[in-house]
């Protein structure tokens, strides 16, 4: 099992940049620090499932694209 510092659990990066949005341009919709969304997108720590909701909402994307998937 992998050691949870280590663990990707969002996407957010990669849904980002498919969208052509950039870690600041998010940071400036939900009135966030830039450095607290960089760790987000490094997974170093993770946002609230509330702010993953609003998050989903600013890239109009379902909430589930953010997640890595469980399924196997």
């Amino acid at each position: 099992m992998q050691s949870s510092l280590f663990m990707r659990l969002n996407r957010l990066k990669l849904v980002l940049y498919e969208k052509g949005k950039t870690s600041k341009d998010l940071a400036h919709a939900l009135g966030k620090a830039q450095s607290t969304v960089s760790r987000w997108c490094t997974n170093d720590s993770q946002p609230s499932l509330e702010m993953l909701y609003e998050i989903s909402v600013w890239l109009k994307v379902d909430i589930r694209e953010l997640l890595v998937s469980t399924a196997g």
